[in-house]
């Protein structure tokens, strides 16, 4: 396997890593409720995904 000849230094390392950083979640409003849900997941509260539902939400009183 190969080796480093040199020692990278903090500072280089460091500078390199400047765009390893988390990026906040695309967000959309769900067509059947208007609930702020991600891109590509089921809305929490109502169940849909691109206008049809895809899971039973039972309401809890």
């Amino acid at each position: 396997m190969a080796h480093p000849k040199r020692k990278i230094s903090k500072t280089r390392r460091d500078k390199r890593r400047t765009h390893y950083k988390a990026v906040a979640p695309t967000l959309s409003t769900c067509s059947n409720c208007g609930a702020t849900t991600e891109y590509h997941r089921v809305c929490g509260e109502c169940g849909y995904y691109r206008g049809k539902q895809a899971i039973e939400k039972t309401v809890t009183a």
